[in-house]
């Protein structure tokens, strides 16, 4: 028969792996969103995952998403998100920043969370 503290530790270690999933689930998600973007915008530095993008004005063209921590420097590409107006999931890591290039016209919102 297993003693109180076995049981306690049991239940201690059950309550941790629930809460580290918790997190998991929120980094995929996205725990943080921008801000109403309409123009060249460095939306965060340093490594994170973007989540997904919000387009709730279309404009012209499409929206370019950049792996870069300087609004200057557009090398990297992740992404591209047509001109239509909805979400699209991304689910993609990012290593240095990410940059946001809304099309002509187009206003979008990243959900994305940063760090590892």
């Amino acid at each position: 028969m297993a003693s109180l503290s076995d049981i306690l530790t049991a239940a201690k270690n059950l309550v941790t792996s629930v809460n580290q999933l918790g997190r998991t689930y929120l980094k995929v998600n996205g725990i943080t969103r921008s801000a109403t973007l309409t123009a060249t915008t460095l939306v965060s530095t340093g490594e994170g995952r973007i989540a997904s993008v919000s387009v709730s004005v279309a404009g012209s063209s499409a929206c370019t998403i950049y792996d870069s921590n300087n609004a200057s420097s557009l090398t990297s590409r992740l992404a591209a998100v047509t001109n239509a107006i909805g979400v699209t999931v991304i689910n993609m890591p990012y290593d240095n920043g990410l940059v946001v290039v809304p099309g002509t016209g187009m206003t979008v919102v990243i959900s994305y969370s940063e760090g590892a």
